[in-house]
């Protein structure tokens, strides 16, 4: 009963703000528009979108531009959703706000890295990482190179596990990318057992652990079909924590010598089983898929648990990614049918 009052605010509004994003027919639609005007002129159409479509001038109409009133919306809908949080609930959300840290930060590690001559572009985000964030964007700005950069980290928890990356021998951009994602997901492992409790407890870990186990198989599956490394440097790159993915399936994964025989070993896991890996679609729209699924039953089964929140805000992210890639593809000047292979995530 305790649950049922304490997210009932919280499980109303994501139901009500679900019921304003966009279906499968809106993309099938975007997919035959040809240019960003267009897709602009149908947004405002859409209740999710029209407040921010309507305040760009027609003189801002291109992709840039877009990406950002897009990338304002989740914000504004956390926000919105932190609004109706109690205590306990938005330490939770505290927490998740860190996975758009970390997309701040490695953005910031690709001006400074490769040395790009545009200047940062994060005054879109400032008002909202004022608000909720440890970052300072004003700070951020300032790094002229890596060095300068993890320095304007300092006081904050990415400082040291990027401070020692700087002092060793290793300093790709790869490296610092790997070192972040690593050290979030240990992190978020490890804050859940102390945030959490009873069935919340029990659903986070299991969400928690599941991304964990796929973004694994991914990251090994991509290692050896585009980079072709060694085992020892796949298992450096991977996150040392194991879900439902066994240690002795994890590990025949890694030491697979090519992917046809890391594909045979990954038939013999729980996820090849339990979720369809077939269709030719690739791991990452499957992995998406699963995290879809997941969350969906989760939501479900338990309307009045952190399920409510965590469940819109990944459906948010995901229609973002998805309209982000229709603008991408209309860049390009590719027709409907190769649009909506991307969108849908089908090899081709």
């Amino acid at each position: 009963m305790g649950n049922v009052i304490s997210y009932s605010g919280i499980a109303t509004k994501t139901r009500a703000m679900q019921a304003k994003l966009l279906k499968n027919e809106d993309f099938d639609h975007i997919a035959g528009l040809r240019s960003v005007p267009e897709i602009i002129e149908y947004l405002k159409g859409k209740p999710a979108y029209a407040e921010y479509m309507n305040r760009m001038d027609t003189s801002l109409y291109h992709r840039g531009n877009v990406e950002k009133v897009l990338s304002q919306s989740l914000f504004d809908d956390y926000t919105r959703i932190f609004r109706f949080a109690g205590m306990e609930q938005k330490k939770f959300l505290k927490i998740y706000w860190k996975r758009y840290e970390i997309d701040v930060i490695n953005y910031c590690l690709r001006i400074v890295f490769n040395h790009y001559e545009v200047p940062f572009d994060l005054d879109y985000k400032k008002e909202f990482f004022d608000k909720y964030s440890q970052l300072s964007i004003d700070r951020l700005i300032t790094s002229r190179n890596i060095d300068e950069l993890v320095d304007n980290l300092n006081g904050t928890e990415y400082y040291e596990p990027l401070r020692k990356l700087r002092d060793s021998e290793k300093k790709t951009l790869f490296d610092y990318d790997l070192a972040l994602e690593m050290y979030y997901f240990s992190s978020m492992w490890r804050k859940q057992r102390r945030l959490l409790k009873g069935k919340e407890l029990e659903l986070y870990t299991r969400d928690c652990g599941t991304k964990i186990d796929l973004l694994n198989i991914q990251w090994i599956y991509r290692a050896k079909k585009y980079y072709h490394m060694l085992s020892p440097d796949i298992y450096s790159m991977t996150i040392p924590i194991h879900y439902h993915l066994s240690l002795e399936e994890f590990k025949a994964l890694v030491e697979a010598p090519n992917v046809e025989e890391f594909l045979r070993q990954l038939e013999n896991t729980r996820y090849a089983k339990k979720y369809d890996f077939g269709q030719g679609k690739t791991l990452e729209k499957i992995y998406k898929d699963c995290l879809h699924r997941l969350y969906q039953a989760d939501r479900r089964k338990n309307p009045y648990s952190i399920a409510a929140i965590y469940t819109y805000l990944f459906l948010k992210e995901e229609e973002i990614d998805k309209l982000t890639t229709a603008l991408e593809c209309i860049r390009y000047g590719l027709s409907r049918g190769e649009t909506l292979e991307y969108l849908g995530g089908v090899t081709q």
